[in-house]
């Protein structure tokens, strides 16, 4: 079979440093062009792409079969409609769209036309949660009680980004918000209630910057946080359960190889060292508990496969609205100072 070939729309870091990567890498894509509206920055790690200033223009010269949106959030409804209605396969960054009722139109576009259609959730591939899956999966922490997902940093300073900007789409419940509520959605489905407090806690800030996401499940508490303000080692996960706990600290290895210009070759790709493994806390001792091979290249080779007709998307559109309804279910619990329940978040 030929090469799918794959058009990049906005060329800002993530898609430099993660998608381009794993584009080039994935031997059933094969990119061969890139929106940039003011420059030709991708032409210096990949010179045989083509270079186009507009969406509009790409899908007139009818470059690629399938299209991935690496552009701000306010932007993603408008450019995934477009490339769909021309008849291309689609991937857009997370999140798929701001509103779950423009996602879900999204959706029903990409069925009536029979195009592939999903979001880049790339962190359900992280070797922590790969590994989280596991313990869950061999029920070695017996009934879990309490599930706790932190992803802080520590960014006191305000920076020129649009995600830190008055528009539609801003702040960090959009950004790693998407993340924690789509690992927890894939662990335990939807919650029977949603509860959060979504804050601005730097001077000067006019997009989220810390949010405390409460999900209740049937016996299980969920909770995820995020924090710009965060300069003191925190769990990034921990799991409470009736034969012990599991706590995790640390990033996944593969941010961090894909941002030192690493390319996502090798079969030693995605492994973590030992001395970074969480812990498991069990009434017989403490033990180190391996961490699982985290692998982004897996999502790129399940999109080519989708296209080909051999599989669905891993990362269905179901679950992509589910979280955008979670998302706004958690900026109405922090309007209103109550809980919303299932009924009003999935209506």
């Amino acid at each position: 079979m030929n090469k799918i070939k794959t058009a990049l729309i906005g060329y800002g870091s993530v898609a430099e440093n993660f998608h381009a990567p794993l584009i080039s890498v994935c031997e059933d894509l094969e990119l061969v062009a890139v929106v940039e509206r003011n420059q030709q920055k991708s032409k210096i790690k990949y010179p045989q792409v083509e270079i186009f200033k507009s969406l509009e223009e790409l899908l007139e010269a009818d470059a690629a079969d399938l299209i991935v949106i690496v552009t701000p959030n306010e932007y993603h409804f408008s450019q995934a409609k477009l490339a769909l209605e021309a008849g291309k396969h689609v991937v857009v960054d997370k999140p798929v769209t701001i509103h779950s009722k423009e996602a879900e139109a999204l959706n029903e576009l990409s069925e009536s036309k029979g195009l592939v259609l999903s979001v880049f959730q790339n962190r359900r591939l992280d070797g922590d949660i790969l590994t989280i899956k596991k313990i869950l999966r061999e029920n070695i922490l017996g009934r879990i009680v309490h599930f706790e997902s932190h992803f802080d940093r520590f960014r006191p300073n305000l920076v020129d980004n649009w995600r830190e900007k008055e528009v539609p789409g801003n702040g960090i419940t959009y950004d790693l918000g998407t993340h924690l509520i789509d690992q927890a959605v894939l662990l335990f489905g939807r919650p029977i209630w949603v509860y959060a407090e979504i804050l601005k806690q730097r001077s000067g800030a006019v997009a989220d910057d810390f949010f405390d996401i409460t999900m209740m499940y049937e016996g299980v508490k969920v909770r995820l946080t995020a924090s710009v303000l965060a300069n003191a080692p925190i769990p990034r996960f921990m799991i409470l359960g009736e034969k012990g706990s599991y706590a995790k600290y640390g990033l996944d290895v593969q941010e961090k190889a894909f941002k030192a210009g690493q390319i996502p070759e090798g079969i030693n790709w995605g492994f973590e060292d030992s001395a970074a493994w969480g812990k498991l806390y069990l009434e017989n001792g403490t033990t180190s508990y391996p961490t699982e091979r985290g692998d982004y290249r897996i999502y790129y080779q399940n999109i080519a496969d989708a296209i080909y007709g051999k599989t669905s998307p891993d990362v269905k559109m179901s679950e992509a609205i589910d979280v955008l309804k979670i998302i706004e279910a958690a900026f109405l619990s922090n309007k209103e100072g109550r809980r919303i329940y299932q009924e009003e978040v999935f209506r």
